[in-house]
């Protein structure tokens, strides 16, 4: 029986309760990989630079953007964009099955546990460019939770990963810019949910799955709410909880829960690794009557989730039994269930990652002629860059996979993990020797994904443009010319990506390929590479060809299906930096004849360009047909060319029929922080993506930044005065229209401080400019407030000659803010902080006795760290995860779920919580008189 005693406080309280924290997605087999941090110097976090953080069950229940951090610049815009139909015959493989699908679960740019930027000026990060093989991503990592002090990333938890002691939570949402890119490439982006015995300290599935009065499950309409706003696709769910298990008696709400996420139109694929009958952490690797229910229930004939991803040890036995369980199902219920649809076999990419047991691990999964049986998921693939560290046996506090120096490794070890161990999707035989071991790899076992995934592609229609972006760059160019010489990393503007890295067709030696991203990339010392760093055309890099062209080499770039009418035309941007006999031409692969090469000539492509040259190639011969796959020929001429080199930085197809965008209207300054150098600025954003693909920003002509949005964050102002300008670009790749906006922020007010004081007072001072800009208005609002009854909104008007203002009655709860200053002739400017913060709000969860077991949910106020539990005045004590001891406190992400239920015989028990600025609570008894 449970006994429910009345709360005693000492005084009167309201709790209004949100928080945040994050997800680290991990499986039995737990891939390993490197570590983040914090950046530094100019690379640092920006004082008000949006960052992703995550979410408990109860945070998500009560969520809302307004009281969210940087929720609106968290969104992606990009539209989940169709890909076209399978042709076999353009494919590198042409036996592969086009219905075989694939999941990669993989972190994004590889530093996120604290301060995961959407984009920033920091090249060396992991950009994924192989979104051609994947039809699901979902990120793996942890972040911290929102308000988790940056310094509790310290020495120690970074160099022991068992000594975070901070928390994660059970949701990860995607970075918006990866969602950006993988819409883009008609690829699903989906949040990650998990829950484990260590991972997420107190968090446990029962506080996700709780129902309201109505039946209704409050987390999973939050959840849906969620996806909606942000612009991802649905949920990778993993639940790993043990000791205890999860209740048999709450498979059924788990599975409502489930079908709620259905309802909402979501996409679920599940891990599998619960065995229903037991509610054991079970890894089944196949379907049976133990687990199908979170696939479909049979008794109400509906679907639970669209997929499994299974556990890696799945084989043929396994698949066998898959297969034959789902057929037997389909005949019964008549479901139409496919198991390449609904089935997923896991491989380890993180821990195993170019070993023999990884390529054994794939084979067991193929059928005789090498084709997957069902579909396939990686964890953890992202380890080409964040496991380089450890692939070289170097441990904390080497960082080589965050130095420019490093990243043409995670280049090349990137392309043997996708386009296999020759680098090229044709020919993806292994190796007999390993010829890789220069950038820590192995290429004797492990064939590649593009052996057994057959190339997707979204390019279709009669408009298509690249500029060979990669998502980051270390400057970026406008027209050949370097715009913003500050390096820089932004998944938002990287182009479709080549479809194959590199099928080249020759008969000769084959050429290299590269990205080039100028001449401050190194290229390293293995002779791979040797070509003159030119840059990009546009954005950060382009595409370079060089090496002995003693053949006839066709690189095939793009699998499409464009249709050509008499207007269409081919406009292709390239340097050339030595005279010589060779051609280039464009080799077009039309559908109705996918084993020729239509080949058109580009002119004096044999000559030096001094430059960037463009020209514009008539395709109207070709009207009327439609071109499958594209690429370049290159040709020796009279005699091989012995250093050959072609950089190509911007190919566009186009038939006049993409309009030119007009200037976006509502363009302004949202907040100025003159003090820091940064900006958020605002514009209206057409809503239609066939017309603007994406905005760039420019600040003076400098290019500062740009995606598919309606605001935007600059990081550096490149000056203080001048022009802003935001420009869309067309389907076409052509920028439009701009809207200009000028500011002057070296002629209004400046060196704004804030104070915030314990007796509630906040006063802002500030210096005038040198001329009188008239009254001035000061604002003081909440942003994310969390802790406060409701946000503060306030303002003052004050004369031309006032340098300080106070604002009374104002919060002492470490709420944050923003003060603006407006004045009436002048440039508004803004400093953000936080009020003061003297309160701990008290415990204020629904705790119950059951007998002498005391039931202690998870507190869900902003910013607590520790609950105190006293018996008879004594300190009760908690073990923690990774069992690196019992503390005499409940530490908030480390702390097991043991915390949350425990036996007490005392007379006497209250608790106490404590924030991170050190306040303590009032107590809350719980048991006994008041101490």
């Amino acid at each position: 029986m449970k006994i429910r005693d009345k709360k005693k406080t000492w005084s009167k309280f309201t709790v209004l309760s949100v928080s945040t924290a994050l997800f680290t997605a991990g499986f039995p087999f737990t891939a390993a990989a490197g570590d983040t941090w914090p950046f530094a110097g100019d690379q640092a976090q920006g004082a008000n630079q949006p960052s992703v953080h995550g979410y408990t069950s109860g945070h998500i229940a009560d969520w809302s953007p307004e009281r969210d951090p940087y929720a609106e610049m968290l969104r992606s815009h990009v539209p989940l964009q169709r890909r076209i139909a399978p042709l076999a015959s353009t494919q590198a493989n042409p036996n592969l099955d086009p219905n075989v699908q694939m999941t990669n679960v993989s972190g994004d740019y590889g530093n996120a546990f604290i301060e995961n930027a959407p984009y920033t000026n920091k090249f060396a990060q992991y950009h994924f460019n192989f979104w051609q093989y994947v039809d699901y991503w979902s990120p793996w990592h942890g972040t911290a939770t929102a308000y988790t002090p940056p310094e509790y990333y310290d020495e120690l938890a970074q160099k022991d990963w068992q000594q975070k002691w901070f928390e994660f939570g059970m949701l990860n949402i995607p970075n918006p810019t990866y969602t950006d890119a993988a819409h883009k490439n008609g690829v699903m982006a989906l949040a990650g949910i998990f829950f484990s015995n260590n991972d997420r300290g107190q968090q446990t599935y029962k506080q996700m799955i709780v129902k309201d009065k109505k039946g209704n499950y409050p987390v999973a309409e939050k959840l849906i709410e969620m996806a909606k706003y942000f612009g991802y696709d649905g949920y990778f769910i993993n639940q790993e909880e043990q000791n205890p298990n999860v209740a048999t008696e709450d498979i059924p709400d788990y599975v409502g829960f489930m079908k709620a996420l259905q309802d909402g139109g979501l996409y679920v694929q599940w891990y599998d690794s619960l065995n229903t009958a037991t509610g054991s952490n079970t890894f089944a690797r196949t379907f049976n009557d133990n687990n199908i229910s979170f696939l479909y229930d049979k008794a109400t004939g509906k679907q639970v989730s669209q997929s499994f991803f299974f556990d890696y040890g799945m084989g043929n036995t396994q698949i066998n039994s898959a297969a034959s369980y789902l057929n037997n199902l389909n005949g019964q219920y008549g479901t139409d269930f496919d198991l390449n649809d609904v089935g997923f076999a896991g491989l380890e990419a993180g821990r195993d990652r170019f070993k023999s047991v990884n390529g054994t691990a794939l084979k067991n999964k193929l059928d005789a002629s090498g084709v997957p049986r069902l579909s396939l998921a990686t964890l953890g693939a992202d380890f080409v860059h964040a496991g380089l560290d450890e692939d070289m046996n170097l441990s904390w506090p080497v960082r080589h996979r965050a130095e420019n120096d490093y990243q043409w490794m995670t280049a090349l070890r990137e392309q043997l993990w996708w386009s296999g161990p020759n680098v090229d999707p044709a020919n993806t035989a292994v190796s007999r020797t390993n010829t890789v071991a220069d950038v820590y790899a192995d290429n004797r076992y492990w064939p590649g994904i593009s052996s057994v995934i057959a190339e997707r592609s979204v390019v279709g229609g009669a408009n298509f443009y690249t500029d060979f972006n990669t998502g980051h760059g270390l400057s970026y160019y406008r027209d050949g010319a370097v715009s913003n010489p500050a390096e820089w990393s932004n998944m938002s503007l990287q182009d479709v990506p080549v479809t194959w890295q590199w099928w080249q067709d020759t008969a000769g030696s084959r050429l290299a390929v590269d990205f080039d991203y100028g001449p401050e990339y190194d290229l390293g010392d293995s002779g791979r590479q040797a070509y003159e760093q030119i840059g990009a055309y546009n954005g950060g890099s382009s595409l370079v060809v060089s090496g002995k062209l003693d053949a006839e080499t066709f690189l095939r770039l793009y699998k499409t299906e464009l249709s050509v009418n008499a207007n269409s035309k081919l406009s292709i941007a390239f340097n050339k930096p030595d005279t010589d006999s060779s051609s280039m031409q464009i080799g077009l692969i039309f559908a109705d004849r996918p084993g020729e090469v239509a080949k058109v000539p580009v002119p004096n492509s044999g000559e030096a360009t001094g430059g960037w040259s463009t020209a514009e190639l008539d395709l109207g011969a070709y009207a009327g047909r439609s071109i499958a796959a594209f690429g370049l020929v290159f040709a020796p001429g009279d005699e091989a060319a012995n250093a050959y080199q072609m950089n190509i930085g911007e190919i566009r197809i186009h038939d006049g029929s993409a309009v030119r965008p007009a200037a976006p209207k509502g363009l302004e300054i949202e907040e100025a922080f003159a003090g820091t150098g940064e900006m958020n600025i605002r514009w209206n954003m057409n809503d239609n993506y066939g017309t603007v693909k994406q905005y760039n920003v420019y600040v003076n002509d400098t290019f500062v930044g740009g995606k598919y949005d309606e605001v935007f964050y600059i990081k550096n102002l490149p000056a203080l005065s001048g022009t802003i300008k935001v420009v869309p670009v067309g389907a076409d790749g052509l920028e439009g229209e701009a809207a200009v906006l000028p500011f002057d922020l070296t002629k209004t007010v400046s060196d704004v401080q804030v104070e915030s004081t314990e007796d509630g007072k906040l006063t802002v001072r500030w210096t005038n400019p040198s001329e009188p800009a008239g009254n001035l208005k000061i604002n003081v609002e909440s942003v994310h407030w969390t802790t406060s009854k409701k946000p503060v909104k306030e303002n003052k008007v004050v004369s031309a000659s006032a340098t300080s203002v106070t604002f009374d009655k104002m919060p002492v709860n470490g709420d944050e803010f923003v003060v603006t200053i407006a004045p009436k002739r002048a440039d508004a400017v803004a400093v953000s902080g936080t009020f003061i913060d003297k309160v701990a709000e008290p415990y204020a969860e629904d705790w119950y006795w059951e007998g002498d077991t005391l039931h202690l949910p998870m507190p869900e106020t902003r910013d607590w760290r520790y609950l105190y539990v006293y018996e008879n005045g004594v300190l009760h004590s908690f073990p923690t995860t990774y069992g690196v001891g019992n503390k005499d406190r409940i530490i908030r992400g480390r702390s097991t779920k043991a915390s949350l239920e425990f036996a007490s015989t005392a007379e006497n028990v209250y608790v106490a919580l404590e924030d991170y600025a050190g306040n303590r609570s009032e107590p809350v008894v719980l048991r006994g008189d008041d101490q």
